[in-house]
């Protein structure tokens, strides 16, 4: 036959179907099948499924069915391909770039994909199911590169696909308009990499810069380009290179079908010091470097330990010093996976390696500096992320929470102090709120850092009350941040129960039983953070890990207030005034109280999602609230008692004899008063047990009340008549216990 699959250096798997003779599959961008042992082919339905097919499941028990990994994810079939099932709960989405915008109240996450788009979702949800996968949109289809987002109109959104299929998108009307620049009549054709480097100026919001193997600049937002240098890369003829020892001729199988071409610029960088300086690199080894504009360019070819021609995989100019640029070789297309980092601090005229601390076969991709302090670094390689807090002089993988992937692309989204990595096959990952890392430094004193304003928002369950409402556990839902204020902080030491540090100091001998019961009556250290507002009044406190090293604790700005009625009793209270707070380490041990840090100042902050103002009173009003729920329910405690009470004395009487009959009365007597009075208190129960309608308890009406805070910060009138109304019906039952009691 004369089936040939599309891509042969990209498909090529044949599968023979265990359950039928002469039954082949050849995996393609569309499966192929045969029935005849090969004599001919057809499709197999991809209607409703991804395309670029790889491998193939079958069933030895069940001929009908068919699993199938694609570029798009895995997919199920029962009656062999006629239908199709698609797994959605897998996180494996492969990124090649990050982009990231300023939307309020949370920005969103750009994401360019292996085949699967460009695509776009929130960093964090107000919903309790976090981040689902109907929260993401779709902004540019084909394989997903770069994405840039204007900062001064977030709706627009510059996305592009393989090979430079660049558009300017508007979310607000889906419209997509293709801005790709073209070659005059008399230019060379332009050699597009497969993931072309694009650059939103960070000094014009409409100025745009895009590279092919020469530069293109764009002021007027991609509506018309001008080329500001000439050929940029080495300029050879990548027939010619040797691959696998060779050169190969014309007739080789597919030879240049679906691949990079070779001479492009994969890398860019504008200074946001000097929008004049622009930096450069190449696929074929080049750095080049223009101070002014792009009239005039200087090559760099030799960089100290890098090989030769090797792939200049990033570059980026320092936001703190004109001179710095920092560079990422990868070499990995000839067999090298070193990490190859280098620093310059004279705009390319010298370099120096920056390697202290990768692995040895960490090969690099990418690198990025903090916008507020030049010694922190962020690097991503082919199995990890680094950070450097001395300006790339050491570096350390960051691992918790961390697959060992491949990350491709890095972002720092500078208002909420987020790193945004992009990995190759796990998706999106984000460091929260790194900002202490720039307080972090070798120093061994137990440290209480610098601590960012907290946010304060209901909670909704606009998908149902629980993580996964009840969609079943296969729906997937990513996690939105901890809620609440991040703390972090260093512990330069545990502390030790006498126990610990009798085994650490003598751990061969014998202790006597006052020591033994000295370390059995002992109630161990106990670190905590002490809350407090800005009258340096107790608010809350948080419980801290007992570990050595760094922690971040989150305290969810609930407010730990102990009843004025009944100290033993905490008000349950779901937020607290907006304004200025204080955290503070503390540890107890031995009866003895000792801070440990100098107190940190934040704000907490009410995330205004709505018109409406917070109710002015809303504190004193569910303080209020309650208060006198604890009351009401010490006074149903009270009732209990005095009902288990007349129990333990009816028992007495019978046991008495007969002539205590007018005391049995009295007691029954005062029996059904008190149960008349808890149906005041708790609700008829006598109809709600037989699904009748019953007027509320006064514990009903505090409860309808409460509840009203965890998804509301206003206050309806309904609810203060409410209260009001719970309050009086209180103070009657409270005196109907009291005539009883006398």
């Amino acid at each position: 036959n004369d089936y040939i699959v599309i891509d042969p250096q990209y498909y090529g798997e044949i599968y023979a179907d265990p359950n039928r003779f002469d039954h082949v599959y050849c995996v393609d961008v569309i499966i192929h099948y045969t029935t005849d042992g090969g004599d001919s082919f057809e499709r197999l339905n991809s209607r409703f499924k991804h395309v670029d097919n790889h491998a193939i499941l079958f069933d030895p028990t069940d001929p009908d069915y068919l699993m199938v990994g694609c570029d798009g994810g895995i997919y199920e079939s029962w009656d062999r391909g006629v239908h199709w099932r698609y797994h959605d709960n897998l996180p494996i989405t492969q990124f090649y770039r990050v982009g990231l915008d300023n939307a309020e109240p949370f920005y969103n996450v750009f994401g360019g994909t292996q085949d699967n788009s460009t695509i776009f979702g929130p960093s964090q949800t107000l919903s309790r199911q976090g981040i689902t996968n109907a929260d993401w949109t779709l902004a540019l289809g084909g394989d997903g590169f770069q994405a840039r987002i204007d900062p001064e109109d977030p709706n627009i959104i510059y996305a592009e696909s393989q090979y430079a299929g660049i558009v300017r998108y508007d979310k607000r009307t889906g419209s997509r308009i293709g801005i790709q620049p073209q070659p005059g009549p008399d230019d060379d054709p332009l050699r597009w990499h497969w993931d072309a480097p694009l650059v939103l100026s960070s000094h014009n919001a409409k100025r745009l810069y895009f590279a092919a193997q020469r530069l293109f600049r764009s002021d007027d937002r991609g509506d018309s380009w001008t080329a500001i240098s000439e050929d940029l890369s080495r300029g050879e003829d990548r027939n010619q290179r040797e691959v696998m020892g060779k050169v190969w001729s014309p007739e080789a199988v597919w030879k240049n079908v679906y691949t990079s071409p070779y001479g492009t610029i994969v890398s860019l960088s504008e200074s946001s010091l000097d929008e004049q300086l622009l930096v450069i690199g190449t696929d074929d080894g080049l750095i080049q470097i223009t101070e002014d504009g792009g009239q005039s360019w200087r090559r760099l070819d030799l960089f100290p330990g890098v090989p030769e021609k090797a792939y200049t995989a990033d570059v980026f100019t320092s936001q703190h010093d004109r001179n710095v640029i920092y560079a990422v070789f990868n070499n990995h297309k000839e067999g090298d996976f070193h990490p190859y980092f280098l620093k310059s601090t004279d705009l390319g005229r010298s370099w120096r390696a920056i390697n202290n601390g990768f692995k040895d076969t960490h090969v690099g991709w990418s690198i990025i500096e903090d916008y507020k302090s030049p010694n922190l670094l962020f690097a991503a390689t082919e199995f990890g992320l680094y950070a450097s807090i001395d300006g790339g002089a050491q570096w350390t993988q960051m691992k918790r929470g961390l697959p060992t992937i491949a990350f491709r692309d890095l972002e720092i989204q500078k208002r909420e102090d987020d790193l945004v990595a992009a990995s190759f096959g796990r998706g999106m990952y984000i460091l929260d709120d790194y900002h202490a890392l720039r307080e972090a430094s070798s120093a061994e004193a137990t440290t209480l850092f610098s601590i960012s304003d907290a946010l304060q928002y209901p909670i909704n369950g606009e998908k149902g009350g629980s993580r996964k409402g009840s969609f079943g556990d296969s729906y997937y839902t990513a996690d939105n941040p901890p809620y609440g204020a991040a703390i972090d902080l260093y512990l330069a030491e545990s502390f030790e129960t006498k126990k610990a540090q009798r085994k650490r100091e003598n751990p061969n001998s014998y202790p006597n039983f006052e020591q033994i019961r000295a370390e059995d009556f002992e109630q161990g250290p106990q670190l905590f953070l002490r809350i407090s507002d800005s009258q340096d009044q107790f608010v809350a406190r948080t419980r801290v890990a007992n570990r050595k090293g760094y922690q971040r604790v989150h305290w969810g700005l609930n407010p730990n207030i102990r009843s004025k009625i009944d100290p033993n009793e905490e008000l349950r209270l779901n937020k607290v005034p907006a304004g200025n707070y204080k955290a503070q380490l503390f540890v107890l041990q031995g009866g003895h109280v000792q801070a440990l840090t100098d107190p940190q100042e934040f704000s907490v902050r009410n995330l205004d999602l709505t018109p409406e103002a917070p109710a002015a009173d809303w504190k004193e009003f569910y303080t209020s609230v309650a208060e006198v729920q604890v009351q009401a329910n010490q006074l149903n405690e009270q009732i209990e008692a005095k009902l288990n009470d007349i129990a333990n004395i009816q028992n007495q009487l019978l046991e008495a004899g007969a002539d205590q009959q007018n005391k049995l009365k009295e007691i029954e007597e005062l029996r059904l008063a008190l149960l008349a009075l808890q149906y005041r208190l708790n609700g008829d129960e006598s109809k709600e047990e037989r699904f009748e309608y019953a007027l509320p308890g006064v514990r009903d009406r505090l409860r309808r009340v409460s509840r009203a805070q965890w998804s509301s910060i206003q206050i309806t009138q309904t609810s203060r008549d409410n209260f009001e109304l719970a309050q009086r019906l209180l103070r009657e039952v409270q005196q109907a216990f009291k005539d009883l009691e006398d």
